[in-house]
C-alpha cells in the first residue's frame, strides 16, 4: 500500500514504524524539522518537512498515488483540514486522531475511520485493569455492554462443564455470550456442548449487569469481590 502519514509524534512514529516494517510504501509529512529529520534517519521512507494543510505538499506527496492518509496530529483543526484535502483527491481509506469528541460528528461527516483519543483510550484501559483485574483485554460496544477477553483460573467453576450447563445452572449469567475459544493455536467455536479447559483464551460479551458473575464464573474478583 501506499500510505501518506502526517504527524510523526508518539502515535504517529509508531504507525510509521510498523507501516514501514510491513513492507509499504509511506510518505511522512511532519512540520517540526527535528522530529523529521529523526523519522528520515531512522526510517527507509519519505519525510516532508512541512505543513499537511497545503494542497502543494499534499501534491509532492504523491497524494494521487495514496491507498490511504492517516492524520495523527495533536490538532483536531489540522485533521480536519487534512482530511477534507484528502476527500478531494478521492484517497480511499481516510483515517484520523480525533481529540475532541464534540468534533467526532464532523470526521464521520467527512468520512473519516475516527481512531479516539488516545488519552482517554489510555484512561479507559487503566480504569478497566483496576476494576476487572482478570481480564487481559476488552473492547467497548456501547456504555452497557463490551467484549472481554479473559482466561479461566485451574479452579474456576466454569472448567470442565459445558456451556449449556454453566448457563442452566447458573454459573455463567445468561446475558453473558461466549462468542469464541483460542485453544493452542486454533479458535473453537463455541457449541451449547463446548467445555472451557484450563489455558483457553475465552472472548465473552458482557453486559455491565453480567461483567462480576462472568468473572467469578472464570474464578476472577469482580468490583464487588470475591
Amino acid at each position: 500500500m501506499y500510505i501518506i502519514i502526517v504527524g510523526a509524534g508518539k502515535i504517529g512514529s509508531n504507525l510509521i514504524r510498523r507501516a514501514v516494517n510491513d513492507g509499504n510504501d509511506v510518505v511522512v509529512i511532519e512540520q517540526k524539522r527535528d522530529v523529521a529529520e529523526d523519522i528520515s534517519a531512522e526510517h527507509d521512507c519519505m519525510v516532508l518537512n512541512a505543513d499537511a494543510t497545503q494542497t502543494d505538499v499534499l501534491h509532492e506527496a504523491r497524494i494521487d498515488r495514496a491507498d490511504a492518509i492517516i492524520s495523527t496530529t495533536n490538532l483536531d483543526s489540522v485533521n480536519i483540514m487534512v482530511m477534507l484535502l484528502a476527500r478531494e483527491h478521492e484517497v480511499s481509506s481516510l483515517v484520523s486522531v480525533v481529540h475532541d469528541v464534540n468534533h467526532i460528528p464532523i470526521f464521520e461527516k467527512i468520512g473519516v475511520h475516527i481512531m479516539g483519543n488516545p488519552q482517554q483510550l489510555i484512561a479507559d484501559h487503566l480504569y478497566h485493569s483496576v476494576r476487572y483485574p482478570g481480564v487481559l483485554n476488552f473492547m467497548r460496544l456501547d456504555d452497557e455492554s463490551e467484549f472481554i477477553e479473559i482466561e479461566p483460573e485451574s479452579d474456576a467453576p466454569i472448567i470442565g462443564r459445558s456451556l449449556e450447563s454453566a448457563k442452566s445452572n447458573g454459573v455463567l449469567p445468561e446475558p453473558a455470550i461466549i462468542a469464541a475459544i483460542k485453544r493452542d493455536d486454533r479458535v473453537v467455536a463455541p457449541a451449547g456442548t463446548t467445555a472451557v479447559q484450563e489455558g483457553d483464551l475465552v472472548t465473552v460479551l458482557v453486559t455491565k449487569t453480567s461483567a462480576d458473575a462472568v468473572l467469578r464464573a472464570f474464578g476472577h474478583t469482580g468490583e464487588n469481590g470475591g
